[in-house]
């Protein structure tokens, strides 16, 4: 994990947390080269990348409130493109729907300028085990 509690990936693709609402941290990254498509276009693989580094958040944030340390395995993820993110700024934040103690499963959406208008929504099956 680097500074911010985020995989080494997030710091990669230059992921990092914009704010936290309702104890649900928003994630945020910039548009540049490290994540650009086709020409002035988010490429489709940094917007999933996003979403999973939502949906990880938002599990760590959950599991942190119980007081669980687990690992988590990310198993199975869907991802829907709904529209091309354009060179702006585009968030992402993850929701628990279900988190018991061997699998969660968390949604997770991102936009750029609106929030009621989604470029792309994910879902995420995550294996968790007890960390040694």
């Amino acid at each position: 994990m680097i500074g911010n509690g985020l995989p080494p990936y997030a710091d990669a693709l230059g992921i990092d947390i914009d704010h936290d609402e309702d104890g649900q941290p928003v994630l945020f990254v910039d548009f540049n080269e490290r994540v650009m498509g086709r020409p002035g276009f988010l490429h489709g693989g940094a917007l999933s990348g996003l979403m999973e580094m939502a949906a990880i958040a938002a599990l760590r944030a959950e599991l942190d409130r119980r007081g669980e340390r687990m690992k988590l395995k990310p198993v199975n993820v869907q991802v829907e493109f709904m529209r091309g993110g354009i060179e702006q700024r585009t968030f992402a934040m993850g929701q628990v729907t279900r988190a018991g103690r061997r699998v969660a499963l968390v949604n997770a959406e991102a936009w750029q300028d609106d929030r009621t208008k989604p470029i792309a929504l994910a879902q995420m099956k995550i294996l968790l085990s007890p960390a040694e």
